[in-house]
């Protein structure tokens, strides 16, 4: 059962039932279920369908390819030597195919792109020469490196410009999804726990498929990470290593940003981690970016060339945090809880969550339909202006001329907005509107998860958004 993918389902049903062909791109991060979403949704009935190699030489997937089509019942006169022979045997299978739609499905497209290759160029002739001008094939192409198939594919300036006639950006699971997922494989979960668990995996599906029944959620990331023969143990090693061919300098970047929490301007970057300022390292910001890893933005106020880049993949973070130094503790997680490093690893993965949920707060705070910027925002102190220094977790600039001045909260319980809490949100509104001389309202917002406690400071909080709002499923 495909769980909240209606709308890529739909597309995907669309596209076989027309009198025409399609060529459609499909990505998204490592294990976010591109491949699990297609085969659900063609039930197995492809004419075609082949997985790149990881890391396998030009002879090694052509031979793989090759084995591809004859297991789909194809024949071949001889093993192709370049990747134009080797589609013109795909198209010896599909014109003996008697499948009213022809379904081309090729999984992880980048790893066939090995050094000169002109693996592009043979996909380039077999769509735009043979394919295209057909009214019976859907062409599926399908990888997780997703920057790679932003420019290699999708944005493609050679023979593949504008040939695309559809695309999907598979995006990570929301709460809710994730919700839908546990009840619908019976795991008895409650909110707070299935939030826990997000803040760690986020909703990436691939994560949320070794939780087992029988097991609290403690015992199950104990389970899942740390003990000797953990699934996922050694999961970051190959996340980035899948994604990036020379991962290295993309690490170091994530490395400096999981040490700031609102986020590094590109210069910090450099500075950090001393790398020259040049295009290579644009172009890796971009792929981290475009991968879902990191997010760029423009802080409130400030010039548009000083763009913060933010570390927002919740695994990414938890792996800083917790599995960097090797924990050999098989319980690790259990022993864990409650302790200050715990703790404040939970309220920075709050926020995280709540970045990922802005649509979710838009709906609670009655602003769906409202255009807005999102952004954090920071200042350095400045007394002879009396700015004390301020970070914002989250403001929602509204084309209202309201802002949501959002402080993000982790708590098990109700939480209390104490003297100092108010103190320290009047100082931020202060900073705000001297750092920046906004002229907007600014309406301060608690995100939190069991709501706040009615007291002598609470009245000054606008409006509050709990865990169960972040559950909804958005407007449609």
């Amino acid at each position: 059962m495909v769980i909240g993918r209606d709308k890529e389902l739909s597309l995907l049903k669309k596209i076989i039932n027309d009198n025409s062909s399609h060529f459609l791109a499909v990505y998204g991060r490592r294990r976010i279920g591109k491949t699990y979403l297609i085969r659900e949704a063609y039930e197995e009935r492809f004419t075609f369908q082949h997985a790149g190699l990881f890391e396998g030489t030009l002879k090694e997937q052509l031979f793989a390819f090759e084995t591809s089509i004859k297991d789909a019942g194809g024949e071949s006169s001889k093993n192709p030597q370049s990747w134009l022979e080797a589609f013109e045997n795909l198209k010896e299978l599909i014109r003996n195919s008697k499948e009213k739609k022809k379904i081309i499905f090729i999984d992880e497209l980048s790893w066939m792109d090995t050094p000169k290759s002109n693996l592009l160029t043979a996909l380039e002739h077999f769509w735009n020469s043979w394919a295209s001008a057909r009214k019976d094939i859907v062409l599926i192409a399908c990888a997780s490196a997703t920057s790679w198939m932003l420019s290699k594919v999708v944005h493609n300036k050679g023979g593949l410009y504008n040939r695309l006639t559809e695309q999907i950006n598979l995006q990570p699971f929301s709460l809710a999804e994730c919700e839908e997922y546990m009840r619908v494989n019976g795991l008895s979960f409650n909110k707070e726990q299935i939030l826990q668990y997000y803040m760690i995996f986020g909703g990436v599906p691939y994560y949320w498929s070794f939780l087992e029944k029988g097991f609290s959620l403690a015992q199950n990331v104990d389970r899942i990470i740390f003990q000797k023969d953990a699934p996922l143990k050694d999961e970051f090693k190959y996340l980035y290593a899948s994604i990036f061919k020379n991962p290295d300098m993309h690490l170091k970047i994530i490395k400096a940003l999981s040490l700031k929490k609102v986020g590094m301007t590109r210069e910090e970057i450099i500075e950090s981690i001393n790398i020259a300022n040049s295009g290579e390292l644009t172009k890796k910001l971009e792929e981290l970016e475009s991968c879902g890893f990191i997010r760029k933005y423009y802080a409130f106020g400030m010039k548009k060339k000083n763009a913060v880049y933010q570390l927002i993949d919740c695994f990414t973070l938890f792996y800083y945090r917790f599995l960097m130094n090797e924990p050999t503790d098989e319980h690790f997680w259990s022993n864990q809880i409650n302790t200050p490093a715990v703790n404040t690893w939970m309220g920075y993965a709050f926020e995280r969550v709540g970045l990922m949920h802005i649509e979710q707060i838009k709906q609670k705070l009655g602003i769906s339909g409202v255009y807005t910027d999102v952004n954090s925002w920071y200042c350095r102190a400045d007394k002879d202006n009396g700015i004390a220094g301020s970070q914002i977790d989250l403001l929602i600039v509204r084309k209202d001329k309201v802002i949501n001045l959002c402080e993000m909260k982790y708590s098990n319980t109700e939480y209390t907005i104490t003297q100092k809490v108010d103190k320290n949100i009047k100082n931020k509104i202060n900073d705000l509107i001297v750092s920046t001389g906004t002229k907007y309202a600014i309406y301060p917002t608690l995100v939190t998860t069991y709501g706040m406690v009615d007291n002598s400071y609470s009245g000054n909080i606008q409006s509050v958004v709990t865990m169960d709002d972040l559950f909804k499923y958005k407007d449609n």
